[in-house]
């Protein structure tokens, strides 16, 4: 088992989700390698190699679309740079995307993913990709129509933990957190946050990518959380609730669903494709997630 799972997020008064924000506030919800209390973990992993790592992180240097400079604002989300909301016309094309119901991943060469459960309900409540010696933990959280929510977030981040720091970043401002995890290793992770429509992403560097700022890991990275397309999805959510999850869905799993959805209009049968799939992984369930775009070769995941 890895780090992080799936399923249907609790009300945040649930034991579980409570002691989801408390981690998120002591700064231990970042990848150690370790699993939380109470959390079962999928792992995702890259079984395609033809491309050689320099190549690899020379392409996505060269894709490169986040701000050069650090700053304390991130003003051009949306129209310059993501993470993207589905309703934007500006957003990526996420046809070859992995489906994670509140957002859409792209494919990466040489990326583990692994998905972060409740192990008693099944409910999914994040994921982390692994990146070389980096890793990038993503969660999405509701947020009010007409205010954002990353300065609260920040703010309490800071109050919670003496040791932590804001600065600028590609993103915006940005906390530098270290964390100590199982073991009695010191681990500085980087904490972003971008306010979109209803809803903020959070992502949790650590690694390379939290202390490097140019290294091609970071880089790597920082495009792959920009690239990201979130799906906010109509349900009634609190502020700093997650949004709902669901297990992965690969591009060609979700064009059989809408094939098996227009064959059962031609019958005339009520056949609704669900946006947000409920339920735990099954046990000895395999997929294999195949994408066409260059940059994503293959994943292979074991439920």
């Amino acid at each position: 088992m890895g780090l992080f799972g799936f399923g249907k997020k609790k009300h945040r008064e649930d034991e579980d989700e409570a002691e989801v924000k408390d981690t998120e506030a002591q700064g231990e919800a970042a990848d150690s390698g370790v699993d939380d209390n109470g959390t079962d973990a999928e792992n995702v992993s890259n079984e395609n190699t033809e491309m050689e790592g320099s190549e690899d992180e020379a392409d996505a240097v060269e894709d490169h679309k986040v701000p050069d400079e650090p700053s304390e604002a991130y003003p051009d989300r949306g129209e310059l740079y993501g993470p993207w909301d589905i309703e934007e016309e500006k957003a990526p094309n996420y046809d070859e995307y992995l489906d994670m119901g509140a957002y859409y991943l792209p494919f990466m060469q040489g990326i583990e993913l692994r998905v972060k459960a409740n192990r008693a309900s099944g409910q999914v409540l994040g994921c982390t990709i692994s990146y070389k010696t980096s890793s990038l933990e993503i969660e999405a959280l509701a947020a009010p129509k007409t205010l954002s929510l990353w300065g609260g977030v920040s703010d309490d981040l800071l109050a919670a933990n003496p040791n932590a720091s804001k600065e600028p970043g590609v993103f915006g401002t940005e906390i530098k957190l270290p964390v100590v995890v199982k073991g009695g290793k010191k681990l500085i992770t980087r904490i972003v946050g971008v306010d979109g429509p209803r809803w903020m992403l959070r992502g949790i560097f650590s690694g390379r990518a939290a202390t490097h700022p140019e290294s091609p890991e970071t880089k790597a990275l920082n495009q792959f959380f920009s690239d990201i397309v979130v799906d906010r999805g109509e349900e009634p959510l609190a502020p700093r609730d997650l949004i709902p999850m669901h297990a992965p869905v690969s591009p060609e799993e979700r064009r059989k669903a809408d094939e098996a959805a227009a064959e059962a209009d031609k019958d005339g049968k009520d056949h609704k494709i669900p946006k947000r799939i409920k339920g735990p992984f099954v046990a000895d369930q395999q997929t294999e997630v195949q994408t066409t775009i260059s940059r994503g070769p293959m994943f292979s995941e074991l439920r």
